[in-house]
């Protein structure tokens, strides 16, 4: 595999750099805005969207710098995928699953890495890491393996998916084996199922294909990627392919949460500075529980940020330091996920309540950003009392109750 661009850059040109992507980030704002009810109705991403993230770089911002990404900072995923999500949350969405995967694929083996990336550096791979939906069987070279596969976010655009399945064995004692496989888009089919209230335009349709053989190499163990070295480490030495995939997987998807309830925010404010009351013609920047309404939605979208970036930068930190997170650290970055998330979505509900009739019209943006905010909170991820539990079952001394830390 060629090396595209493996210098060392000062931190100087790191940070420019990462500006000058959030700055790509910032100017599709007001097109992705405007393209939010077609992408609903079309039920995935307009081509125009995808073409967009591509020549802006985005999906490649955590893909190693050796084959031409940037390999920017976990947080990169944060706050990429928050900005998109003031104009379109399902973009978000799209964007935190895409790009996240470029990051799971430098810690393969290798040579699933030349499968892919020699032959399109701009690959878009899926995933479904819903395990039990899989079944795979051990043989000579690699594994046999068929289920149907969930909430495959993005999977239209894609040509390759990760999907996550248990590997049975005839040997009890040997117990289940979590694994991730990537299969080629010419092996699985697509079902279109995705036909919902809220992140219509993510196109999360299911994925199926029965008794396929997956070479090893193009395989990875969960406890391979709990943190520290992996399979890909000898190509990938940098701390960033080192954290903890599953610990840190509210992170892929929080950040649409968080762009979601500010451009919600931002919506209301802008509305509510000019509006009256239809009833009594009252401006509704008079009214104090507008103002108190305001200060309560953004100090949560506040709260959030900081929560879903603090946990991203101290894990990049522990990384290169060399450190691996405890079960303890690996829980409550799962714990202040789910908890993050709910602080959006509660924003965006007091938002809601305030905005009167006028927000329930299909072409107001507010009713889209209220239904998109209830779908991202219903992921299993930022389910609190999952997430919460876990939490609180490792601080009494408990076993984790999540097979994927």
């Amino acid at each position: 595999m060629a090396d595209v661009s493996n210098q060392v850059q000062s931190k100087a040109e790191v940070l420019a750099a990462y500006d000058a992507m959030l700055g790509c980030a910032r100017d599709l704002v007001p097109t992705l805005r405007e393209r939010a009810g077609r992408t609903e109705k079309l039920r995935g991403m307009p081509a125009e969207t995808v073409d967009d993230l591509h020549r802006t770089g985005l999906f490649r911002a955590l893909q190693p710098r050796r084959i031409g990404g940037s390999e920017f900072d976990y947080v990169a995923l944060v706050d990429i995928a928050a900005i998109l999500a003031e104009g379109d949350a399902s973009v978000g969405w799209v964007f935190g699953n895409l790009a996240s995967h470029h990051w799971m694929l430098a810690m393969f083996p290798e040579r699933a890495q030349e499968t892919v990336w020699n032959e399109d550096r701009d690959a878009l791979i899926a995933s479904s890491f819903v395990f039990p939906a899989g079944r795979a069987t051990r043989v000579d070279g690699g594994y046999r393996v068929g289920g149907r596969w969930p909430f495959s976010s993005g999977v239209g655009p894609s040509s390759w998916n990760m999907v996550g399945a248990i590997v049975t064995s005839e040997d009890e004692a040997a117990g289940a084996e979590y694994r991730i496989f990537l299969v080629n888009r010419s092996d699985y089919t697509i079902l279109d199922t995705w036909d919902v209230a809220g992140l219509a335009g993510t196109g999360s349709n299911d994925i199926e294909f029965k008794n396929l053989f997956v070479p090893d190499h193009m395989t990875l163990a969960v406890a391979d990627i709990a943190g520290g070295s992996t399979p890909g480490s000898d190509a990938n030495p940098a701390a960033l392919y080192e954290l903890p995939v599953f610990a840190l997987f509210p992170y892929v998807l929080s950040g649409a949460a968080l762009g979601n309830a500010q451009g919600c925010l931002d919506t209301f404010v802008e509305g509510a500075r000019v509006r009256a009351s239809r009833y009594n013609l009252a401006k509704l920047a008079d009214f104090q529980a507008i103002q108190i309404k305001i200060a309560s939605a953004s100090a949560k979208i506040d709260a959030a940020r900081k929560i879903m970036r603090s946990a991203c930068i101290d894990a990049m930190a522990h990384a290169r330091e060399g450190r691996v997170p405890d079960l303890a650290e690996k829980t409550r970055y799962r714990r202040d996920g789910a908890f993050s998330v709910g602080l959006c979505t509660e924003a965006v509900a007091t938002l809601f309540s305030a905005s009167g009739a006028g927000g329930l019209y299909m072409d107001a943006p507010m009713q889209r950003q209220f239904r998109d905010a209830h779908a991202i909170n219903a992921h299993i991820a930022f389910n609190f009392d999952a997430a919460g539990s876990n939490f609180g079952r490792v601080a009494l001394g408990l076993a984790s109750e999540n097979p994927t830390l």
